[in-house]
């Protein structure tokens, strides 16, 4: 047995045991669990030989599932897919360890469902094949959802509903186009395949893939999933809700790993699948991302909720994420995985921190807290490191990310020198960039209230003094501060690992680009033609889609 395939049955051993355990115990089996998988992602980063070549390891194919229609089990990571790996096996126990305190009740259930959402996250992350990464991305939604509706705030059972009705329909139009694809691919070359680089290599077939108009309704379809997931603006409404209910360990997962599922979908699928369709609608996709960080930031100005605030800026965030990719250029879609794992580190610890908060006051109202650091100095300390990461100090986590997605954004014109041609350009950069500034002053701005200023705590809380982090809650926030500011100090090995695969990705963008300014650029001689220039009704014109035939 290989170490992706341990990955994947550890978690549910793990949950066998709980069941099998007495409740009390769940949580240190769970606990163990997840610390055990986390420690055998580490083994086998070390072990992994392809950092910087872009390729996948294992390549062997894995075992049969469907073989009737070409499904197997074939699991294996580039770079990209084992830093998501490891941010998902290194939050899991940080996760279970913060809510030792706060889950009281059905133990057994919640922490049993935490490794199911493990394995699920893993396989989405790791499988090689269409149809298995769906089954994990899709099968997310039940942990996630019973996490939610059982144990979390006042309004939990419809923030569940919202969130599994919103993913769960776009979901279905993302299948829709895999399998579309997989019935074009099988119409060309008899053979049934959903294994991704089969997929990737059809629809790219200069002879016979997907002409242009197929290209941007697969590439739309994909997007009515991965969007969902991001989320992305307009699709976003499900999230602020789903995290303001959701436990302290469910919000930093969602945070942390689950929506990284949307756009590692983009990354690994769309992107590589419908270079044409992407290019087409990528002004579309960009404005959207523009108004997420503005929006999202003008809302954050006047929220009263901490924890909301921070749900409204994953949105902002994940924004800068969704313009990278748009860049089609090296230097973009780096800085959108480092901002997809930068995200996770930054914005899981402000909801732990949040959640610390919550369990001494039962309010996250800003309105009723605030000048904690006089009675919480250590708590303090993490809040504000944790929040100068999310704004993107120079020097930390956050910076990095942000910097190259607004740079590959600006450098992403027609005629870019970078041999990179892109359809965005300074404008897309520059509007971006309010956003650092107007995130940066809600930010701080959370930070004055909170953390400086006078004391104030709920009058319903009593007069007893509340107690600083104890070693749990210290263990739990050093190690995610740790994380940032190594990746802040050194980005180096990080973005020397990112960019083969990056590359790899973004292949067929070049031409896809010059194409797309080839046929803008010939749109008017076209108009102009005169009539004895014009071509007969049986001609082909110029331009036009050459439908593919299988």
């Amino acid at each position: 047995m290989t170490i992706p395939h341990m990955l994947l049955l550890l978690p549910m051993l793990g949950m066998v045991a709980i069941i099998a355990a007495p409740e009390k115990q769940a949580k240190w089996i769970s606990f163990g669990a997840s610390s055990i998988v986390f420690l055998l992602s580490v083994v086998w980063a070390i072990q992994f030989p392809e950092w910087r070549s872009g390729r996948f390891w294992p390549e062997e194919s894995g075992a049969g599932v469907m073989t009737r229609f070409g499904v197997s089990l074939e699991l294996g990571v580039d770079s990209v897919s084992m830093m998501l790996v490891l941010l998902t096996t290194f939050l899991t126990p940080l996760s279970i360890l913060g809510s030792f305190s706060s889950i009281t009740t059905r133990e057994r259930e919640f922490y049993g469902w935490f490794l199911v959402l493990l394995s699920a996250m893993q396989l989405a992350f790791m499988s090689r094949d269409a149809i298995l990464f769906y089954v994990g991305y899709e099968f997310t939604l039940a942990p996630m959802f019973f996490l939610i509706s059982i144990w979390g705030g006042p309004e939990r059972r419809p923030a569940g509903i919202k969130f599994f009705l919103f993913t769960f329909l776009g979901s279905v139009i993302t299948l829709a186009a895999i399998v579309y694809v997989a019935v074009q691919a099988y119409g060309a070359t008899g053979v049934w395949s959903f294994r991704i680089p089969d997929l990737v290599a059809f629809c790219n077939n200069p002879e016979f893939g997907l002409s242009h108009s197929q290209s941007t309704w697969v590439f739309g379809a994909l997007m009515a999933g991965f969007a969902v997931k991001t989320p992305f603006f307009p699709v976003h409404t499900w999230l602020p809700l789903a995290h303001d209910q959701a436990p302290t360990a469910g919000s930093v997962i969602l945070a942390g790993t689950l929506l990284k599922l949307g756009t590692y979908g983009v990354y690994r699928i769309a992107l590589p699948m419908a270079p044409d369709g992407a290019v087409a609608l990528c002004t579309f996709f960009a404005v959207l991302s523009v108004m997420a960080i503005i929006n999202m930031a003008l809302v954050c100005w006047v929220q009263k909720d901490v924890k909301k605030l921070i749900a409204y800026s994953s949105v902002a965030h994940m924004g800068f994420a969704m313009l990278g990719l748009f860049s089609f250029n090296p230097i973009g879609v780096e800085g959108s995985v480092m901002y997809m794992v930068n995200h996770g580190l930054s914005t899981g610890a402000l909801f732990l921190c949040v959640g610390m908060i919550y369990e001494r006051y039962h309010s996250k109202d800003m309105e009723e807290i605030g000048g904690l650091a006089k009675r919480m100095p250590i708590w303090a300390v993490f809040m504000v490191f944790f929040t100068l990461s999310s704004v993107g100090l120079p020097g930390l986590n956050g910076f990095v990310g942000e910097f190259l997605c607004l740079f590959g954004a600006y450098t992403a014109s027609h005629d870019a020198a970078t041999g990179y041609p892109g359809v965005l350009g300074p404008w897309f950069a520059l509007i971006a960039a309010v956003g650092l500034i107007l995130g940066a002053m809600y930010l701080l701005i959370m930070l004055g209230k909170v953390v400086w200023g006078p004391l104030r705590e709920p009058e319903a809380h009593g007069h007893e003094p509340v107690k600083d982090l104890g070693f749990r809650e210290i263990a739990i926030l050093a190690p995610l501060a740790l994380a940032c500011l190594w990746i802040g100090l050194q980005p180096s090995p990080m973005l020397r690992a990112i960019v083969p695969s990056a590359k790899i990705v973004i292949a067929e963008y070049p031409a896809a680009v010059e194409r797309y300014h080839a046929e803008r650029n010939a749109a008017p001689v076209v108009e102009t033609l005169t009539s004895a220039e014009a071509p007969s009704p049986g001609a082909a014109r110029p331009g036009a889609d050459s439908e593919a035939q299988p």
